[in-house]
């Protein structure tokens, strides 16, 4: 399995508030995440007008296929129009192996004590 996350930086031109400019990052995200299967979030320079960072994350079983999708998903934002990249990175992140196979898979262990509400919305720790 590979993960691939990529960075997009924006500029916004002519913005004048953090409305109008949370206008647009929305605009982004919504339409890229609606286009694509991917987790699209604004990631950074949260506080800047002209500038915005926008992170995507997808996951496959192919490097080539998942950089080919974040290329696809980079290429998206900039045809918008609605904001220029600036820069682009990305990372593709190979996971575990197959599934009895010799790669390592991390497991993660479930907390000593867990919440339990025995069926009647009564809880404990």
């Amino acid at each position: 399995m590979f993960v691939g996350v990529c960075r997009i930086a924006l500029h916004l031109h002519g913005i004048t508030s953090l409305k109008g400019k949370r206008s647009i990052v929305k605009r982004v995200v919504e339409r890229t995440k609606s286009k694509f299967n991917a987790a699209v979030a604004e990631v950074g320079d949260n506080d800047s007008l002209q500038r915005a960072v926008i992170g995507a994350a997808v996951v496959g079983n192919s490097a080539a296929h998942v950089d080919s999708m974040l290329g696809h998903v980079s290429a998206f934002v900039e045809h918008l129009g609605l904001a220029a990249v600036i820069s682009r990175e990305t990372e593709v992140i190979p996971l575990g192996g197959d599934i009895g196979g010799d790669a390592p898979i991390r497991t993660l262990e479930a907390p000593p004590t867990c919440y339990d509400d025995g069926g009647d919305g009564e809880g404990e720790w």
